[in-house]
C-alpha cells in the first residue's frame, strides 16, 4: 500500500499525509491493505473490500455501510420520473450520515499508526461522526465547527464526549483550525474533504453496494450532495472497480447559496474559484472551498469525465423534496440529504435527464440532524376538543385529508399550541 498523487503521480509512503509534499495535490490511497477477513456484521467492514486498513483489531465499527438502496414509485410519480428511480438511504448509518463510513476507515488507519487522536473540522455531520468514533476507539477528539451549526449537530458531538470547538466564519474558517492542531500536535486529520486519502478512499463502498444492489445493472445516473466532493470520487471509484465497461453518469448537487462547482460547470470553466460567505440552509454542502479549490476541480474533472453534470438548486426545492421523501416514502432527510432529489426533480423538468432513466439519489443525512427546518414546515396538526369528533377525523384521514405530500398548508409545527 502506497500513497499516489492524483496530478504529478508522485509516491508516498502509506502514512498520515494530507497533500503531495512534490506538487501539493490530492493523495489517494494505492493498492490499499486489506483485512485478512471480512469482520461478519461489521457493514462495509464485512464485505471483500481493500480499506487500507491490515489489523482487524484497529477497526472500531459501529456497523457502519451495507445501507438499503430503496425503491420509491410515489416519490418517481410526484416528480414525473417514468425510469427505475432509487434512494440510496445513507441516513441509517451509525450516527445518521454516510460521513461514519470515511471516518471509521480514517481512525482505523490513525490507530495502526499509532497517532494520538483525531482533529475533525466539520459543518456538522462529520464532526458528529468523528466524535463517535473516537469514542469508540477510545481516542480524544477535537471537533471544530462554524459557529453558526445547527444545534441539533452540535448536541450529538458534543453527547459523545468530544472537545467541541467552535469558530467564527464559514466552514472554511474551521478548516484551517483543523490544519494546525494536526500540524503542531501530530493529530490524525479526519476532516473528509479530500484531506484524509484513507477516509476518501473508503467512499468507494458506496459505489460498490449500488452495483451490487441492483445486481449488475448500471444506473445511468446518479445524483451526489457536493461540498468539497469526495463522495463523487467514491462512487466513480466504485464503479470503476465494479464495472469495468459501462458506468453512471454523475450530478454533482450543490446549492445555489454555496455553488462553487455548479458554477464552474455552468460557466465552461475547468477550475473552480472559491465561493463567498453560504447563504444556504444546506449546511452539509455549504463548503466555499477557500484555501483548498484544488478539492472543487478535482471533483469537477470526476463529473465531466463521467458526462455528468454540476447543478446548483434552490432552497426552496430542497425544502419541497424534504417533504416529498418523508410523506410519500417515509425517508426522513436533512436538507442536505434532500438537495439530490430537488435536482432531479429540475433536471427531469427542463429534459437533461430523461423522465425513463434509471436513476439513484443518494440521501446523505438524515433529517434529526436540523430539526429547526422541519419544525418550521407545514405540518397536518387537528386539536380534538371533543372524542366524538374522532369519527370526522378517519373519515377525512381515510379521504386524503393529510399532508401526504408537498409543502404547503398546515401549520408550522412550532406554533401547535
Amino acid at each position: 500500500m502506497h500513497l499516489a498523487c492524483v496530478d504529478c503521480a508522485a509516491r508516498h509512503p502509506a502514512e498520515m499525509l494530507y497533500a503531495c509534499s512534490r506538487c501539493g495535490g490530492i493523495l489517494e490511497v494505492a493498492d490499499p491493505a486489506r483485512l485478512p477477513r471480512p469482520i461478519a456484521g461489521a457493514g462495509m467492514w464485512a464485505a471483500d473490500a481493500a480499506l487500507g486498513v491490515a489489523d482487524p483489531a484497529m477497526v472500531a465499527t459501529l456497523g457502519e455501510g451495507a445501507t438499503p438502496l430503496h425503491r420509491v414509485p410515489r416519490l418517481a410519480a410526484a416528480i414525473g420520473a417514468a425510469g427505475d428511480l432509487r434512494i440510496k438511504d445513507e441516513t441509517v448509518n451509525p450516527t445518521g450520515s454516510f460521513k461514519d463510513r470515511a471516518v471509521a476507515a480514517a481512525v482505523a488507519r490513525a490507530r495502526e499508526l499509532g497517532l494520538p487522536g483525531i482533529v475533525c473540522a466539520s459543518s456538522g455531520n462529520a464532526g458528529a461522526s468523528a466524535a463517535a468514533y473516537a469514542a469508540r476507539a477510545g481516542l480524544p477528539a477535537i471537533i471544530v465547527v462554524p459557529a453558526r451549526t445547527p444545534a441539533e449537530k452540535l448536541t450529538q458531538i458534543a453527547a459523545y464526549g468530544a472537545r467541541l470547538v467552535q469558530v467564527e466564519g464559514h466552514y472554511s474558517k474551521a478548516y484551517d483550525v483543523g490544519l494546525e492542531i494536526a500540524r503542531r500536535h501530530g493529530f490524525a486529520n479526519v476532516t473528509t474533504t479530500y484531506l484524509n486519502p484513507y477516509g476518501v478512499d473508503a467512499l468507494k463502498t458506496v459505489g460498490h453496494e449500488v452495483f451490487d444492489q441492483m445486481e449488475g445493472t448500471v444506473p445511468d445516473w446518479i445524483l451526489v450532495p457536493t461540498g468539497a466532493g469526495p463522495l463523487v470520487k467514491g462512487v466513480v471509484q466504485g464503479f470503476r472497480e465494479r464495472s469495468p465497461g459501462r458506468r453512471p453518469r454523475l450530478v454533482a448537487v450543490q446549492a445555489e447559496g454555496c455553488a462553487p462547482i455548479a458554477r464552474a460547470f455552468a460557466s465552461g470553466e475547468r477550475e473552480v474559484r472559491a465561493w463567498g460567505p453560504p447563504t444556504t440552509f444546506a449546511s452539509g454542502i455549504s463548503d466555499p472551498l477557500v484555501g483548498y479549490e484544488r478539492d472543487g476541480t478535482h471533483t469537477l474533472d470526476l463529473v465531466i469525465a463521467s458526462g455528468g453534470l454540476a447543478v446548483a438548486v434552490e432552497d426552496a426545492a430542497i425544502r419541497q423534496a424534504m417533504a416529498l421523501l418523508a410523506r410519500s416514502e417515509g425517508i426522513l432527510a436533512e436538507p442536505t440529504g434532500a438537495s439530490s432529489v430537488a435536482a432531479l426533480a429540475v433536471l427531469l423538468a427542463d429534459g437533461r435527464i430523461a423522465r425513463d432513466a434509471t436513476v439513484v439519489c443518494l440521501v446523505t443525512g438524515h433529517g434529526f440532524k436540523d430539526l429547526k427546518v422541519w419544525r418550521d414546515m407545514p405540518a397536518d396538526i387537528r386539536h380534538l376538543a371533543d372524542p366524538a369528533d374522532a369519527d370526522r377525523l378517519v373519515e377525512t384521514t381515510l379521504a386524503g385529508g393529510t399532508a401526504a405530500s408537498g409543502a404547503t398548508g398546515g401549520q408550522p409545527l412550532r406554533d401547535a399550541s
